[in-house]
């Protein structure tokens, strides 16, 4: 009897309380490195270790080239419903951080199996990304489209119809929702391709809160200053935004731009697009005079100095350095 009164009150508590908004916005500024999700690294460690607090979760993808069926890292046995990370994100949150789910990648974007490219149903992929948002309670999704995925102009048209719609719900649901794009750039702002996925935004009436550009893997024979580079890259995008979003003020459009660094050697054989913690700082210091709205880099599993001269890893960056000094830089921008 004792313990069904003590039910009774606390369920006619929970009823009695407010309901609180869902989710929670992100910082107006954000350092938001990239988490590779197929590790079995923590998020909360990755948080406590490194100072980080807001992560880019890489990626979500589907089961197969004509799946509707979001996964991380496309394994069968970690779709959304399985309710991976939960616990770590609660234990982040705790913390004061928070997560963005990224879907796609190179990977994904290659292979077919990025959700607007091997699902040809907009619906299905609107309730995948809204099965995301409340599985999770996440406030802003990330569009990373490279690869193959830039050239597929009717799975950019698919995405971006979808996103209006999950927009419009999550309008109605009183949600705080963003959209990001992470798309390759130029030293001079995006490519040609960039432009049209955000041109076909615009055509579908989906609002795209930023664009990320992956400063890196430029393979331009040219490029070696990546500090100035993404600096460069950054006043390009700020001038293709005008032209894509004449109503909005400069620092309006500032507050749309992200921008991702590798930290070290990228991709590049040659070995001449080394990014260093002196690269990191310009770039912070550009971005905080100018407003931008996200930092990043690929990834948070590769700030340290474990593989001097190697390219490309996903665990180390290819310089000497100290365990998360682009980090330590970087982290500090996040706040109001």
């Amino acid at each position: 009897m004792v313990r069904a009164s003590l039910a009774a009150l606390a369920l006619a508590a929970l009823l009695a309380a407010p309901t609180a908004a869902a989710g929670t916005a992100l910082p107006v500024h954000v350092y938001a490195p990239y988490f590779e999700t197929w590790t079995t690294d923590g998020i909360t460690t990755a948080a406590q270790q490194s100072g980080a607090r807001y992560f880019t979760l890489a990626f979500l993808e589907t089961l197969g080239k004509s799946s509707c069926t979001l996964a991380w890292d496309g394994n069968k046995a970690q779709t959304i419903p399985t309710g991976r990370y939960l616990s770590d994100i609660a234990s982040l949150r705790a913390l004061g951080g928070d997560v963005i789910p990224s879907f796609g990648g190179w990977s994904a974007d290659q292979g077919g199996t990025e959700i607007a490219d091997s699902c040809k149903d907009v619906n299905a992929i609107v309730a995948a990304y809204e099965q995301v948002i409340t599985t999770y309670d996440v406030t802003r999704l990330d569009m990373d489209v490279e690869g193959r995925s830039l050239n597929r102009t009717d799975g950019i048209d698919r995405r971006n119809k979808a996103l209006k719609i999950v927009e419009d719900w999550a309008a109605a649901q009183g949600r705080p929702l963003q959209v990001s794009y992470t798309v390759p750039t130029t030293p001079n702002g995006l490519e040609s391709t960039g432009v049209a996925i955000l041109q076909n935004a615009i055509a579908n009436g989906t609002r795209v809160d930023v664009v990320n550009i992956m400063t890196f893997d430029y393979y331009d024979r040219v490029t070696t200053d990546m500090g100035a580079a993404a600096i460069s890259a950054a006043q390009g995008l700020h001038g293709q935004l005008a032209s894509l979003y004449p109503s909005k003020t400069s620092a309006q459009l500032w507050a749309m731009e992200g921008n991702t660094l590798m930290p070290g050697l990228d991709d590049y054989p040659r070995k001449t697009e080394a990014t260093y913690p002196a690269d990191a700082q310009r770039l912070f210091d550009f971005a905080r005079a100018n407003g931008i709205n996200t930092l990043s880099i690929w990834a948070i599993q590769r700030d340290n100095g474990g593989c001097p001269g190697t390219t490309g890893s996903n665990s180390c960056s290819g310089i000497v350095q100290n365990p998360w000094d682009f980090s330590h830089i970087l982290e500090p921008y996040t706040g109001p």
